[in-house]
Formats: structure tokens, C-alpha cells, sequence
């Protein structure tokens, strides 16, 4: 066997995945099964990605999946992957990295050349933002092959704690120099994904003076090595730069410490001049978001000034349209849980209407708005809260999100610049910056969530508290929320609710309801249902037969009121699965959608897991699969549990108590 990549993952549960696919995918493309193999190893701590890695070694048997006992340490596990490996060259990669397309042809091709010991990679690196940069130029283990004999024959292994790969990178270069053996290839082979937050390079601390250690150890392991010094200084340089490292306060010590005190006053002096541009910068945003909205900020900043109020909490849903979705269901259960604690919506004033009696609220923008803001200790939102609001150290923020992400989210969407048009993705990265938690309603959730919103909330994995309703209802409640919709005893319900278009403006639906319906038969009733960013109606009503349930305040009711869902890119199909009813996925414009707002899931594959049930794509198609009888047949029920395995793990109809749990202080019963 020529290669063995080794993978280690801990913590990178939204990167994971497309790291083994950049492997994996060059695994079947471009070589045979005796030529590669990936070893993942995985953290016993780090259940996602363990079953990540897990499902894909279940796909292909040149995937093993390793998990060391005792706490995660960097060196070991590659030192365990290296031990596992069975090729004759190792490639040691994070969950992280990324290997490019072509890179493994590119490598066996240079190695067919010859058989250098070291092989030096080409490499760089991307920022959150998409922004590729030039890999730095200091020798880490990811880019660059090593045979794994000339390891194993100078008992070359990777160091417990911080930097790791020091003194195995550098022994491996000075001795395959020495011999002749070091070669490179100059084709970027390796991309480093630089994270934003929750890795030992983005926090800075005393921690990072280890490295100084690891350079202690690789001179006395080579006796003192004339080429060291000079790497060295390459090193701690570029630590001490990088502010995710070396905090300011720390910089002095960290020179003392690696005996360079010479190159303070310069490296002071140059960071004086990056600190004052960075004021001026300040000052002149400071000064343009005065002239928006001086006189009430100024009253708010008065506010900021005030006590928090322990027993208060904000509510907010869909940009403030009422009370709706996950902080509907977490108020509801707060109100049982924790009374002594206020809930108080946000809604904007054309929306005022939607608010139930008894229900308090204040107004966007309002001076009650503004306070409520700046006393609040709890806030709670599917979306964010409007106007930019300053969140207070003791004010606790939990981001409920709406939704199963079908389509590309966050920081996904950079690669869509139509779609976004003009997004800010600071704005989008500094709301992050607020959330104290993340609920999750899967294990996909918490893979994209982690990666497309970079920061350092906190992941609760407990399931969306607005399905809590589907899997506690009753037949009775079912009958009753069907009776008061008119519908008659004994019919068919079938719910239409496509999702909105990014391209399109206006609700068209892309089907004649009227028509279906009809052709359906009179036991065959059609409930529509526009997306909420169309208003509050599906367009002209139509007969008894078709209604148009889009001002419905209650999407959850109108899952129970119907026997079947025909959607298209709506995540309401994932919130559906719980109640293990028929999910029918019509898409006459998949390509157009995909191409304009790319997916995660691709819904036409027929694999399990990924398709829920029957699939159309034209209208002829549709009316055969209700006619024929295929949207309940036995196949689409096999696709539509694997489907329900995958996106609801944890719908148990107890999500928004253990929500509240979480962030309330519940008395103790």
C-alpha cells in the first residue's frame, strides 16, 4: 500500500466531514484498493465525530476508524494513526485540512520518481471568509508525506502537548536533507481551513509558550542542530504575530522567555502603528452610527446603565412577526417551569395584530423595546433581534434557529453572492458573537451550525422544542384542530408548503391546486401554504376543497391536521418526519434551486437518509405518485424512517423542558 492519511478529529464536527470526503472521494477516483487507505482517529469524548467517521467506514473498507483511550492529545493520536498505518508513506491531516482534488495522482506520480523520505506538499489556507492565502512557510505535519520506515528507523514520534509536530517535522527534514531524501512538489496539494474560534491557535494564552519548550527539545535531541536557531526565530516569530496566540499582555514574557529581548522596542513600535490605524478605524464607525440613531441610543445607552432584571426574559420569532416556532414552545414551557420569570415578545407594529391576548409585548424600535433590551437577562430568538442591540456581560442569549438546514446557511452562503445579495457576513458573524447557545435540532444541525456560524456558544443537541406538540398530541386534538379547519370526517389531507425562492419574487406555486385536488377525487382535500416571507395569504381562495392555510398561526397544527406533506426545499419536511407520516418531495426546478442557493442534502438520490419518500418533478409526475398510490407504498416507507433515523434522534416530546432546564435557573423539585 503506498499512502495511509491519517485524520485526526477533536472538536471539528462541522469540518469533518468534508475532510474525509476530499480523501475518500480521491480514494475511488484515483486509485485502486491496495493503494490508499484513511485512518481517522477520534477523541472518546467526541460522540459526532466518531459517528461521522464511523458512517464512513461503513461506505468503504479502506476507512478505519480508530479511538484512543484517556483525554485527547494531538501527538498520540497521530503517533496511534501512524502505528494503525499500513502504507508505505503517511500523510498526517486535521479534521481541519482539506486534500485537493488531484493532489493524490500529483503525489504518486512524484513518488514514482523516486522514494524520497520526506515530501514536501504545497499548501495554504482559507479563512472563514473563503479568503485562500498562501500556507505559511514553517514545516508542519500536514503538509508533507513521510515514509514511514524512516520514521519508524529513527524512531521519529509526534510529542505529547502543544506543538507536537516540532521536533518529528524538523528531525524528519534535517536528517532526509543530510541524506539526500527531502524532495517537494511544488503543487498545492494540502488547504488548511483556519478556524475562527474554539482551537488552540484562536486562544490566546500562556499555553503557547510551549513552544519554546518544543525547540528546547529538538536541539537537545540533535545536539544543539546550526540549522535550528534560524528556524526557531522563523517560528516564535510568527507565534508571537498571530493575536490568537500570544495575548498583548503576555508579549513581553513570551520575549523574555524565548531569549530575544532585543526585537521588543521594534515589534512595540510596529504594533503601536497597527493599534492607532485600528482606533481611527473605530473612531469613524462610532461616528457614523451616532448620526443614525443618536437620540435613542443615547436613552438606550442610559438603560445599559440600569440593573438587570433577573426575572426577565425577551422572546423573538421569524423577524419579529409574533409569537411562533421554538421560543413559542421554550415561553410556554418557561411560563410552567420558571413563572416568576416575565416573558416579553418583540413584534414589529405591523404585526402587532398576531399577538394572543394576555401575551405582553413591545413594539420594534420603541423606547419600551430599548429597554426591555438593555434589562433583559434572558433573551431568546429564532432569528435576531432587530437594531443592533448591545448584549451586557450576565444577559444569557439562546439562538433556537427555525429550521433544519436543507439549503446553505451562514457562511455557507459566500460562494452565492446573488443569493445573499448584499449581506453583510460581519453582521452575520458578530450576531454569532452574542449566542451563549445554540439548540440543535440533529446531528446535521450541529455539524453546519458549527461551521457556518464560527463562535463560542455552546451546541444543545436536545431536538426543536416547536415538535414537542407532535409527539405529545392526541387523536382527539387531532380531530378538533381538523374540525375547526372544516374539514370532514374521514378525508384525505394533504398539506402543499414550498419553500420560497431567492430568484423569484411572489408566491407562484408551481403546481394548480385546484386541479390536483380535483382530480384527486372529492375525498381529497388540499391545504396551501405560502411561505411566511409572502404575507399572510397563498392568493385568491379558491373552492372548500382547497384552502389556503397560510395566515394559519400554527404550522405544527396543520401537521397534525394533514396525512401527508408535498414539499419541496422547506425544512418543515425534517419537523414533519416526527410524525412518521408520508413526506413528498416535488421539485420541478432542482437544478435552478441547487445551483442558485446550493443544498446539503440532495433529495433526488434515492439514497436512505437523504430522500424522504416519493419524488416528482413535474406536475404529471406528482398526480401518478398520489394516484398510483406510491407516496405510501413500501418503499417510501423504508426511505422515509431512515430519513426520521437521521434528522430526529431526538424528537421525544420533551425538547423545551430540557431547554428550559438549561438555561433557566429551575428550582429544584
Amino acid at each position: 500500500m503506498l499512502l495511509t492519511v491519517v485524520v485526526s478529529a477533536h472538536r471539528v464536527q462541522g469540518y469533518l466531514r468534508a475532510a474525509l470526503e476530499s480523501v475518500t472521494e480521491q480514494l475511488s477516483a484515483e486509485s485502486g484498493p491496495a493503494d490508499l487507505e484513511l485512518v481517522v482517529v477520534c477523541a472518546p469524548d467526541g460522540e459526532l465525530e466518531r459517528a461521522i467517521a464511523r458512517e464512513f467506514a461503513e461506505r468503504d473498507p479502506r476507512v478505519r476508524v480508530l479511538v484512543p483511550e484517556g483525554p485527547w492529545d494531538t501527538g498520540a493520536a497521530r503517533n496511534a494513526g501512524a502505528e494503525a498505518a499500513r502504507g508505505s508513506y503517511l500523510l498526517f491531516l486535521g479534521g481541519d485540512d482539506l486534500l485537493l482534488p488531484g493532489a493524490v495522482a500529483e503525489m504518486s506520480a512524484r513518488l514514482a520518481e523516486g522514494r524520497p523520505d520526506v515530501l514536501r506538499l504545497g499548501h495554504d489556507r482559507v479563512d472563514w471568509w473563503g479568503t485562500a492565502q498562501p500556507g505559511e512557510d514553517l514545516p508542519a505535519a500536514r503538509n508533507q508525506l513521510f515514509r514511514r520506515a524512516f520514521l519508524d528507523a529513527h524512531r521519529l514520534r509526534f510529542t505529547q502537548g502543544p506543538y507536537d509536530d516540532v521536533v518529528p517535522v524538523h528531525r524528519a527534514a534535517f536528517l532526509a536533507s543530510d541524506a539526500g531524501t527531502l524532495a517537494s512538489l511544488d503543487r498545492v496539494c494540502v488547504r488548511h481551513r483556519v478556524r475562527r474560534t474554539g482551537t488552540f491557535a484562536t486562544t490566546p494564552g500562556r499555553a503557547h509558550f510551549a513552544v519554546i519548550d518544543a525547540y528546547d527539545r529538538l536541539a537537545a535531541g540533535t545536539g544543539g542542530d546550526h540549522r535550528i536557531p534560524a528556524v526557531r526565530t522563523a517560528h516564535l516569530t510568527a507565534v508571537l504575530d498571530d493575536p490568537g496566540r500570544i495575548a498583548p499582555a503576555d508579549r513581553a514574557a513570551f520575549f523574555r522567555a524565548a531569549g530575544l529581548p532585543g526585537r521588543y522596542a521594534a515589534h512595540r513600535g510596529g504594533e503601536a502603528v497597527r493599534a492607532g490605524r485600528t482606533r481611527a478605524r473605530g473612531i469613524a464607525r462610532a461616528g457614523r452610527k451616532a448620526l443614525r440613531a443618536r437620540a435613542m441610543r443615547a436613552v438606550y445607552r442610559a438603560d445599559l446603565r440600569r440593573p438587570l432584571d433577573p426575572c426577565l426574559a425577551v422572546y423573538g420569532a421569524y423577524w419579529n412577526r409574533g409569537v411562533a416556532c421554538n421560543p413559542a414552545a421554550v415561553y410556554a414551557k418557561a411560563r410552567e417551569l420558571v413563572p416568576h420569570i416575565r416573558g416579553v415578545w418583540v413584534v414589529s407594529s405591523r404585526h402587532r395584530d398576531r399577538m394572543p391576548p394576555g401575551v405582553p409585548y413591545v413594539i420594534e424600535g420603541s423606547r419600551a423595546y430599548w429597554r426591555t433590551m438593555a434589562t433583559a437577562t434572558y433573551l431568546v430568538n429564532n432569528s435576531s433581534f432587530p437594531g443592533g442591540f448591545t448584549k451586557r456581560p450576565g444577559q444569557v442569549y439562546l439562538q433556537t434557529h427555525h429550521g433544519t438546514p436543507l439549503k446553505t446557511m451562514g457562511l455557507d452562503q459566500l460562494p452565492y453572492p446573488a443569493l445573499t445579495k448584499g449581506v453583510s457576513f460581519a453582521r452575520v458573524v458578530a450576531h454569532t458573537d452574542q449566542w451563549d447557545f445554540s439548540l440543535s435540532a440533529n446531528p446535521h444541525s450541529t455539524e453546519v451550525w458549527d461551521r457556518v456560524y464560527p463562535s463560542s456558544y455552546e451546541q444543545l443537541p436536545y431536538g426543536y422544542p416547536r415538535n414537542d406538540i407532535l409527539c405529545n398530541a392526541t387523536a382527539g386534538q387531532t380531530g378538533k384542530i381538523r374540525a375547526e379547519l372544516g374539514i370532514a370526517p374521514g378525508a384525505t389531507v394533504l398539506l402543499y408548503a414550498p419553500t420560497h425562492r431567492d430568484y423569484r419574487e411572489g408566491f407562484l406555486p408551481r403546481l394548480d391546486p385546484e386541479r390536483l385536488a380535483r382530480e384527486l377525487g372529492p375525498g381529497c382535500v388540499l391545504l396551501v401554504r405560502a411561505h411566511y416571507f409572502y404575507g399572510r395569504s397563498a392568493g385568491p381562495a379558491t373552492g372548500h376543497r382547497v384552502l389556503d392555510v397560510t395566515g394559519h398561526p400554527r404550522v405544527e397544527e396543520l401537521f397534525l391536521a394533514s396525512d401527508a406533506l408535498i414539499t419541496d426545499y422547506s425544512s418543515l419536511m425534517f419537523d414533519y418526519a416526527c410524525l412518521d407520516r408520508p413526506i413528498i418531495t416535488y421539485v420541478p426546478d432542482w437544478e435552478a434551486y441547487r445551483a442558485a442557493r446550493g443544498t446539503y442534502v440532495d433529495l433526488l438520490s434515492g439514497r436512505p437518509g437523504d430522500t424522504p419518500g416519493a419524488v416528482a418533478t413535474t406536475e404529471d409526475e406528482l398526480r401518478e405518485v398520489l394516484r398510483s398510490g406510491a407516496w405510501r407504498s413500501p418503499d417510501a416507507d423504508a426511505l422515509r424512517a431512515a430519513f426520521r433515523s437521521r434528522f430526529c434522534p431526538y424528537d421525544d416530546g420533551r425538547a423545551a423542558e430540557r431547554v428550559v432546564r438549561r438555561v433557566f435557573p429551575v428550582p429544584s423539585s
